[in-house]
């Protein structure tokens, strides 16, 4: 895969980034509730994405992804952060990862650009994954915090 040294080159200077992804979310008037949270906890979701990008891109890693991202979704959700403020963040790191790139100015041969053009279309593909289990673990929590869900779990086991 070509975009494999562009995947060590995020996860090489994942720190400056996440630097980059944290300075968006402060500036980000849509960010209410995130902008909240402990800037330790924002640095630490960052990190886990960008300093193992290649571990979460290999096509194994589904389940292990499903379960940290549910467990990520149920916590934003304890944690009052609307839902769309989690997805939006999310993106924002996706952003900053691919201009990142963009800005090393690395796309000088059309290799160089299919590089790049893959890498996109892999990190897309992983963060619309990403996406989906935070929404469904935030759905989970909170179907759990309605009224008499917990009664009808019970129901529904018997």
């Amino acid at each position: 895969m070509l975009s494999s040294k562009l995947i060590q080159l995020i996860e090489d200077h994942s720190e400056q980034i996440t630097a980059r992804v944290l300075d968006k979310i402060r500036k980000d008037p849509r960010l209410v509730h995130v902008v909240r949270l402990p800037e330790t906890d924002l640095r630490q979701r960052a990190q886990e994405i960008l300093k193992n990008l290649g571990h979460w891109l290999a096509a194994s890693q589904e389940e292990e992804l499903a379960r940290h991202c549910e467990r990520l979704g149920r916590l934003r959700f304890a944690e009052d952060i609307p839902l769309h403020e989690a997805v939006l963040a999310r993106f924002l790191i996706k952003d900053e990862m691919i201009e990142f790139v963009r800005d090393q100015g690395l796309g000088q041969t059309h290799m160089d650009l299919y590089a790049e053009e893959e890498l996109e279309h892999r990190v897309g593909r992983f963060f619309d994954r990403m996406i989906y289990h935070v929404v469904r673990g935030y759905e989970a929590a909170m179907r759990e915090s309605l009224p008499g869900a917990r009664a009808q779990a019970a129901r529904h086991k018997t």
